[in-house]
């Protein structure tokens, strides 16, 4: 029998996460089942997720209904529900998290997206969510928005795992490498150990190409159009690569710090004419994670093909975006609406929730 196409992408250094919860799939089974038969290693969420999570289920309606018996806001309300589903799927993980020890098997839960633009305010939540979950395989996600920049540092430095989301740009991954450095290099001036902190940087993909190929077809350049996001990923490895190595990382490294792994985010295809699988092809590689939906797991599944392709035609990922600012187009400003298109679509989803938790709570 031929190996599980998902599972063999393991070999390869790389993991693989789910980019999805919700109530039915920890009961069900289901995510024990991903485990052991995909090899899924973690699990990411974000506001989009849990509002069709909550919206789309009567599972939470009871728990709703409960938790508004107090005085606590809808937004509170929703950290209640979301916390006991991090907390569950984290303790299925538990034993990847032991197996892997500590370096795999991580659930993410994201600050609330109305913060993206406080830096003291996501630092305070980020650490609350961390003490109310009390699960040393969760991760708090944190936007990397030029504000949450500080917080990720902080946050670092109070020793929590933090999965920096919403990264679109190179030189915005930069910045966030260097936060999650001089946030391990304030723990160890305090005389505290860096040895248990895990941290991902989520770069977003296809979600670049969305934008930037309608200007490709605008404006002519032939044969780059589905090219630019795994272009900008190939570079973002290659700016891993070279921060995770030298003296200021082995210092770092001696003490016990973990490579900040690059994480692939937004990683199904948006634009039908591309494989349905192209963004976990491109980009199999050591060190790094995919989270993945469930309909692009099991395209994988099904006729997928897996091998080391990250470090592969890094020269040509270079060519590339050169001839994109030579014809005109300016990545920077695609990455920084990206941004913001990212920030107002979490609020938007938000919002929706907290309507719909609302909602619940009025019916008898």
């Amino acid at each position: 029998m031929e190996a599980n196409k998902v599972k063999q992408i393991h070999s390869f250094g790389q993991s693989i996460w789910l980019d999805f919860i919700d109530r039915s799939i920890i009961s069900s089974g289901n995510l024990k089942k991903l485990i052991n038969e995909d090899g899924i290693s973690g699990v990411t969420s974000n506001p989009s997720i849990f509002e069709k999570a909550i919206t789309g289920s009567t599972a939470y309606n009871n728990e709703i209904r409960m938790l508004a018996e107090g005085d606590r806001s809808n937004e509170d309300i929703f950290f209640g529900l979301a916390i006991t589903d991090i907390k569950n799927a984290a303790d299925v993980f538990r034993i990847v998290y032991d197996e892997a020890n500590g370096a795999d098997g991580f659930v993410s839960l994201e600050v609330s997206p109305f913060l993206a633009l406080k830096t003291g305010e996501t630092a305070k939540q980020a650490l609350k969510l961390w003490k109310e979950i009390d699960r040393r395989n969760v991760m708090i996600k944190i936007p990397a928005t030029q504000p949450g920049l500080a917080a990720i540092r902080s946050s670092i430095a109070a020793g929590i795992n933090i999965n920096i989301t919403l990264l679109f740009g190179l030189p915005r991954y930069e910045e966030v490498v260097e936060a999650y450095l001089s946030g391990l290099e304030d723990r160890l001036a305090k005389n505290k150990a860096i040895d248990q902190i895990s941290s991902v940087a989520s770069f977003f993909l296809s979600r670049i190409d969305v934008m930037v190929d309608p200007m490709i077809d605008e404006k002519d350049l032939s044969g780059l159009k589905g090219k630019i996001a795994i272009a900008s990923a190939k570079k973002a490895y290659e700016i891993f690569k070279r921060a995770f190595s030298g003296p200021r990382w082995e210092r770092l490294a001696a003490k016990g710090a973990k490579v900040q792994r690059l994480l692939w985010a937004s990683t199904s295809s948006k634009d039908p004419s591309f494989k349905d699988t192209k963004y976990i092809e491109a980009l199999i590689g050591p060190d790094t994670v995919n989270t993945i939906p469930l309909e692009t797991i099991a395209a994988f599944r099904d006729h997928g093909i897996a091998a080391n392709t990250l470090g592969e035609d890094l020269d040509e990922a270079t060519e590339i975006l050169s001839r994109l600012k030579k014809g005109g187009i300016d990545l920077a400003m695609v990455t920084q609406k990206l941004e913001d298109e990212g920030i107002e679509k979490f609020n938007k989803a938000f919002e929706n929730l907290l309507l719909a938790i609302e909602k619940q709570k009025t019916k008898a």
